[in-house]
């Protein structure tokens, strides 16, 4: 069908590449699982060559996700491209997508090449990748910038030579819409192979139009387009799937257009993914920020309360927001919760139920009213992705402005306990110190973030911290409605990942040394 866009999500790969949101194997997968769940058509798993680490994440999510095709990024070089391909060989449907610059200022000042060069290496890079895999994506970096005669010439070339999408990048941000579309206005008319070939939009939000770009791209010819969740990416971010999605949704009468993604799953994607990388969404973002379907004007609530077509023009159900009354209390039993989170889109095993009905019965003894942003607090913090190695059992924190804060903390590993007690600025920096004293790994805090997730005194808080351990960054959250100890769950989290990571290294090492080469089956 001519009027089907493909949505290609990029958020494992370009999105990870936002400051602070990177995500290990299991966060990786669990979010891969989510983006199965919101039906998107093309899922790019990472960039296999990066790290050990990106191409277990690729060649995983290629084993485990199966109804969507999976990507891998590669340069135009040979390594890259067969480093791709030993990752996604398992994937049910693999794709390959390679890239090189292609404007006259990457090519001299980046790549120094010429672009008779370029065009030979896009070609070889090409022609590999389609020995390898049948579905090939052509990229050419900074194409918005691009001469557009030679942005043709490399086109036609890569569709000669097997590409199957050609994707079209806004990498810097810089295009306007109009101008964005007047390059695959002119890619259509003057490449004679075009139609062999999907034409793709990856567009960048330096000046916040990477949407409206997008848009145009599709206007002009593009039928698949590149986006991720809550718009991360480098910098200032891609282009927003959920704004992309309910735009060609709601304006289906002027644009014409739709996709197959399952609207009603978008907000969940987007919570999943703040409380992964503790990067929050803007209470104003548009379709799944906090604000987006709230009304404070008197005009506008008697408007919606008569007729919410006035003031809304999609209903908050059909991006799968919860609402946001009170259902359950310190007397609901396993089976109310259960079916609450049913409603929510989560369908707990009997592990993960007993696990979230303990914090909840927890909070409801220290909360009047429990809220669905509560319960979706629970299910993220709760139900751990790492292996805890060390369980807070005690945090008690003092301060003030006219005295030394100081903290005291206990902490079990296994079935041993351990107890120490620190001084700080302050009861959150105390606490931390005492449990670096403890665990004996200590962490320099970059980021430390925290929001309430309900209304109230009572609301419980959400703690995002990023720790740098030995020279890494790893994020960790915890909720609660005690700051303190939220921030010391929080912290604590990020403590265990650490070890993980270093255990999991370790063991791969160790697996190597032994002859078998690390990422083969």
């Amino acid at each position: 069908m001519n009027d089907r866009i493909y949505i290609f999500d990029t958020t494992l790969r370009d999105g990870e590449q936002s400051p602070g949101c990177s995500m290990n194997l299991e966060e990786k997968l669990k979010m891969a699982r989510q983006l199965e769940a919101l039906r998107v058509d093309i899922l790019e798993a990472g960039f296999p060559i990066a790290s050990d680490g990106d191409f277990e994440s690729v060649r995983q999510i290629a084993k485990e996700v199966r109804t969507v095709t999976i990507a891998g990024l590669a340069r135009a070089m040979e390594l890259d491209i067969r480093r791709a391909w030993e990752a996604l060989q398992f994937a049910e449907k693999p794709r390959i997508h390679t890239f090189i610059a292609t404007s006259d200022i990457h090519l001299q000042y980046k790549l120094k090449r010429t672009r008779e060069q370029v065009l030979e290496q896009a070609a070889r890079a090409v022609r590999l990748a389609k020995s390898l895999c049948d579905d090939v994506e052509f990229s050419a970096e900074d194409a918005g910038r691009s001469d557009l005669d030679y942005l043709c010439q490399i086109v036609e070339i890569a569709i000669n030579e097997g590409a199957t999408t050609i994707n079209i990048p806004d990498t810097v941000g810089y295009c306007v819409p109009d101008e964005f579309g007047n390059i695959f206005r002119v890619l259509k008319e003057k490449v004679p192979n075009i139609h062999r070939a999907r034409l793709s939009s990856h567009c960048h939000n330096d000046l916040g139009l990477a949407v409206a770009n997008s848009l145009a791209a599709v206007q002009n010819g593009a039928r698949q387009v590149e986006c991720t969740i809550n718009g991360i990416g480098e910098r200032a971010g891609n282009a927003s799937l959920e704004e992309i999605v309910m735009a060609l949704k709601v304006r289906k009468n002027r644009l014409g257009f739709v996709t197959g993604i399952n609207t009603e799953g978008i907000y969940k994607a987007s919570h999943l993914l703040s409380n992964l990388t503790g990067m929050m969404v803007q209470a104003n973002k548009a379709v799944v920020g906090k604000n987006a379907f709230a009304h404070e004007a008197g005009i506008h609530q008697d408007g919606v309360l008569k007729q919410a077509l006035t003031y809304e023009i999609m209903t908050p159900q059909s991006v799968g927001v919860p609402t946001n009354n009170i259902v359950l209390g310190k007397h609901s039993g396993r089976h109310a919760l259960s079916k609450r989170y049913e409603a929510l889109g989560y369908n707990l095993g009997k592990e993960e139920l007993d696990r979230a009905y303990m914090l909840f019965t927890k909070l409801a003894d220290k909360k009047k009213s429990i809220y669905d942003e509560d319960l979706l607090a629970i299910i993220h913090d709760g139900i751990r992705i790492i292996p805890e190695c060390y369980h807070l059992k005690y945090v008690h924190a003092t301060g003030g402005n006219q005295a030394i804060a100081t903290a005291t903390v206990r902490l079990s590993k296994e079935e041993e306990f351990f107890v120490d007690s620190a001084t700080g600025d302050g009861p959150v920096e105390a606490t931390y110190g005492a449990i670096d004293r403890i665990t004996g790994l200590p962490g320099r805090l970059i980021d430390y973030s925290v929001h309430a997730v309900t209304r109230g005194k009572d609301a419980v808080g959400e703690v995002f911290v990023h720790v740098d351990f030995e020279g890494k960054s790893f994020s960790g959250k915890a909720a609660s409605s005690d700051i303190i100890d939220a921030s010391a769950r929080a912290y604590l989290n990020a403590v265990n990942k650490a070890i993980y990571e270093r255990e999991s290294s370790a063991g791969q090492r160790a697996t190597s040394a032994q002859g078998r080469p690390v990422g083969q089956v």
